[in-house]
């Protein structure tokens, strides 16, 4: 296993995925990198197909983020208005 290798955790659905998961491996202290799928030419037509974003996170903290991510996904989304 190559701890340095940088390996495909979770395709993410939208942004407000994207900035929760974000957040809580920054919290951790997990590297990641994302690669957005929304092309400008095509105005995210591959949205669909393909999900918002690939998370990546190197080999050694896979199975952590793994865990995050599905404790994540198992939360409801709460959504707060004034009105």
């Amino acid at each position: 296993m190559n701890k340095d290798r940088w390996v495909k955790t979770h395709t993410i659905e939208n942004i407000f995925e994207m900035d929760m998961i974000k957040d809580v491996l920054e919290k951790e202290g997990i590297e990641y990198r994302i690669k957005e799928y929304k092309d400008t030419a095509y105005d995210g037509l591959f949205v669909l197909q393909k999900g918002y974003a690939g998370l990546f996170v190197q080999e050694k903290d896979k199975e952590l983020a793994q865990s995050i991510v599905t404790r994540l996904r198992s939360l409801p989304y709460v959504v707060f208005s004034k009105d």
